[in-house]
Order: C-alpha cells, then sequence, then structure tokens
C-alpha cells in the first residue's frame, strides 16, 4: 500500500523562510488568500498548485517547476524515503500525526483506497492536466485507517509505533509555525527496517479518502491515460499521500457550505416551506449565535441556516414524504440521511430546482466567508476571485448561502463501506496537510 520515494524539498537557502513557501490545499485557498501566499515569497507553491486560469497555466507551472529546481530552490533528497509529518495546534493543544509515501493506485477491492465522496468532472481533469504537465503530484491527498486493528503478521510494530518513536527520539528535519497558530514538523525516515516495518503494518489496511477526491480521481485518470498509450507499468501508479491512524489521532470533520448567488432569499426561503419549517432568527443575531441554534436543530435532525437577507432562517423538521420521494431508489438509509443529501436531493432539487454544478452551487468550507459572499459587502470581484468558474450569476450579494452542521465520522464511513459516495464537497476532515512541505515527481530522469 505504502513505498518510499525521493521528495522535492525547498532548499532553506534559497527562500526567504520554508513557512513563506507553503499553502493549505489549493482548495481552501480564495483570492485574499492567494495574494497574501504570492507576496509572502516568489516561490510560495501556489504559483505551482494554482497558476491561473488560462489554457497555458498547466505549462507555465510546469515551466516553473523545472527552473526552480535547476535553480536549487527546490532540492530532490539523495535516498528514497518516508516522512512523519506532524502537526501541533498552540491554541488547542491538538495533534495530529502520519506518514507521507506512495500509495499504489487501482479499484477499492485491490488498491485498498477507498473513495466516500462524489466528483465533478471539470475539477478532476483541471487537477490531472497539470499533474501531466508537470510530470509532480505537488500535494499529498489525505488518507485515513483504524490503525487499532490487528497489525499483519510480519510487522514487528504497527506504523504508528514507528511513527511515535521516531518522532521521540530525533530531531525533526524541519520546523516551521504558520500564521494560524500551527507548528509543522518533518522527518525523514531513510532506514530499511523502519520503512518495512510501516510497510508492511500498512499493507492490507484499508484507508479511506479524507481530503483529496478530485486529485485521487487525476492520479486514475493519469494511469489510465498512460497505460492507453501503451506505456504499462510506471510511475503513474502510485500517487502522493498522507496516511494518519484515525485510532491514534481521530479526525476533525467540519461541514462545507454552498453559496447560491442567482437565488434571492425571500425566494429560497418562500420555496423551503413547502417541505421544511421555516423560523426567521432575530434580527441582528451574530452568526456565531445563529450557527448554535444550527447545532442544537441538527441534534433532533437535519437542518440548515440560510442567510443573505435581513436575517438568518433556519430550517427544520423536513417533511419525511416529500424526503423520500427526492431520494434515488437504491441509496441506503444512512446516505439518504446525511445533510448534504438532503440538501441536494430535496432543498437544491425538488424545492429549488437546482441542478448542482460547478458554477451555479459555489463551495466554501468557512461559514463567515459564506455569509460575505451573499451579503451587501460583497462584490462582483469579491466573488469572482473566490470562485473562478463561476456562472455570471455570481455577481455578489443578494444570494443565498447554505449553511451546514458536519456529518459524522461514523456515518461517512459507513456510506464508504456501503461502496456509496456522499454528494461532492460534502465533508471537510481536518487538519489538513501543508503543501509545499514535500512534493513528488514522476518524470523520466525521477
Amino acid at each position: 500500500m505504502l513505498a518510499p520515494f525521493r521528495g522535492i524539498r525547498y532548499a532553506r537557502d534559497r527562500v526567504s523562510g520554508i513557512a513563506n513557501v507553503t499553502s493549505p490545499p489549493y482548495d481552501v485557498i480564495n483570492g485574499g488568500i492567494l495574494d497574501h501566499l504570492r507576496a509572502a515569497d516568489p516561490h510560495n507553491i501556489v504559483r505551482l498548485i494554482l497558476p491561473g486560469d488560462d489554457a497555458d497555466a498547466s505549462k507555465v507551472a510546469a515551466s516553473l517547476l523545472r527552473e526552480w529546481l535547476s535553480a536549487g530552490v527546490l532540492i530532490r533528497d539523495r535516498m528514497a524515503s518516508l516522512y512523519i509529518y506532524e502537526q501541533e495546534n498552540s491554541g488547542s493543544g491538538d495533534r495530529q500525526r502520519g506518514i507521507i509515501g506512495l500509495v499504489r493506485l487501482g479499484p477499492p477491492e485491490s488498491a485498498g483506497i477507498l473513495p466516500h465522496e462524489g466528483v465533478m468532472p471539470g475539477l478532476v481533469a483541471g487537477r490531472r492536466e497539470l499533474m501531466a504537465a508537470t510530470q509532480a503530484n505537488l500535494e499529498p491527498i489525505f488518507l485515513i485507517y483504524d490503525g487499532s486493528q490487528p497489525r499483519h503478521a510480519a510487522a514487528a510494530e504497527t506504523a504508528t509505533e514507528v511513527i511515535d518513536r521516531v518522532a521521540a527520539e530525533r530531531a525533526p528535519l524541519v520546523t516551521i509555525t504558520t500564521e494560524d497558530g500551527v507548528t509543522h514538523r518533518l522527518w525523514r525516515l531513510g532506514e530499511s527496517a523502519e520503512q518495512s516495518a510501516i510497510t508492511a503494518d500498512l499493507a492490507e489496511r484499508q484507508a479511506l479518502i479524507a481530503d483529496g477526491h478530485h486529485r485521487y480521481a487525476a492520479y486514475l485518470d493519469l494511469q489510465a491515460e498512460m497505460r492507453a498509450a501503451g506505456l504499462g507499468a510506471g510511475p503513474w501508479d502510485y500517487g502522493l499521500a498522507f496516511l494518519v491512524d484515525s485510532a491514534a489521532y481521530a479526525p476533525q470533520l467540519g461541514a462545507i457550505h454552498r453559496v447560491l448567488p442567482g437565488l434571492p432569499p425571500d425566494r429560497a426561503a418562500e420555496l423551503a416551506k413547502a417541505a421544511f419549517t421555516v423560523q426567521d432568527l432575530p434580527a441582528g443575531l451574530s452568526l456565531g449565535d445563529a450557527l448554535r441554534q444550527l447545532a442544537a436543530a441538527g441534534q433532533e435532525g437535519t437542518a440548515f441556516l440560510l442567510a443573505g437577507g435581513p436575517v438568518f432562517r433556519l430550517l427544520s423538521h423536513p417533511d419525511p414524504a416529500q424526503l423520500a420521494a427526492s431520494m434515488p431508489a437504491r441509496a441506503s438509509g444512512p446516505w439518504q440521511a446525511l445533510a448534504a443529501s438532503v440538501m441536494q436531493q430535496l432543498l437544491l432539487g425538488r424545492l429549488w430546482g437546482i441542478t448542482d454544478s460547478e458554477r451555479d452551487v459555489l463551495i466554501n468550507h468557512d461559514a463567515a466567508d459564506a455569509v460575505r459572499a451573499v451579503s451587501g459587502d460583497a462584490t462582483a470581484t469579491d466573488v469572482a476571485e473566490r470562485w473562478p468558474g463561476a456562472s455570471a450569476a455570481a455577481s455578489g450579494g443578494g444570494g443565498t448561502a447554505v449553511i451546514s452542521n458536519p456529518a459524522s465520522f461514523e456515518a461517512v464511513a459507513q456510506i464508504a463501506a456501503h461502496g456509496e459516495r456522499v454528494p461532492r464537497k460534502s465533508t471537510s476532515f481536518g487538519p489538513k496537510p501543508r503543501t509545499g512541505l514535500v512534493l513528488r515527481t514522476f518524470g523520466p530522469a525521477d
């Protein structure tokens, strides 16, 4: 399941600081954050993972990557290694630790990698094009596995035991603290015995994709393209991944919200009354208080918060008959009960007549950001920067934001084990790995 590789890392003496050249994953970066990261250092990784929207953007990224490698801004480790990666939040004290390596690609039954979320073809195509042009995995996908299950007989230690022991005994290769107060540490694991112990333990385990479904789908598309070209086995049979033992480091699961620029909030609320109890919350209520009311309503069943008008509106108690009528015939009970499924099938599809698409149903990981996008303070430029692919209806202000409660990890795992996938961008696992600490290239010379 896991293999070492010769990692690509930033040279300390060629950049203003390692923290200044790293970034969050590409899909949580908005226009303001993108500008801030670009200004932090001319070699920030966002210039590779988000090179722009024009037709030559992937080629520009590929040229820039070659330039940085040639100039020694990026350097290749001498030996094939696995990499221990840790994130520690100074505010909460929370810590997550796992291993970065290459995972073998293939169907779930052979590769042991289980998707749980649907993808949008356009986003997959964009990531595949970037990978093909750069011949690189610029950021890892995020996988979680249950390390509490018995280890493989050939493994002297579990992967987590090796990881924790090395982290306790050795100084990290890299230590940085980013502006959000998170300290990131990276260790290089080059000893064959330790690599073998980790790979043996993970060999027959199954991992759930926590973050990176579009990148994983791009991995598979690129692999299929190479094989269709008659190239057979090769580096495209592997992809860069960060694996975390959920039994040792419980994942955090957040909500992902929707912004509908073309739907006026009053109209949204009126149409929702056909199948939901719709309650206007008090005028002047803060977002924090509104979110607490949403969380309380979610204890009793599916609930959503609508924003965009003068008040927040709470949607709760969906009508069972309409809910059942909106669901796909073969969907399992857990899939139908998921808030994201209710939003997609009942709220968007049946009541609002909106088909989920990259252009008309915009995604936001941050509730406050989603609310700002439909507030009177938002401009067309604000929305265009946040969602470059949005339709012309995304004019800034006047639309509706739908704020959700997070799904439970147990529900997501149950749906994935059943072979189903939740609607696209329904879950936000964290903490997400920082992009730019270690990359992987797979060109002819690698």
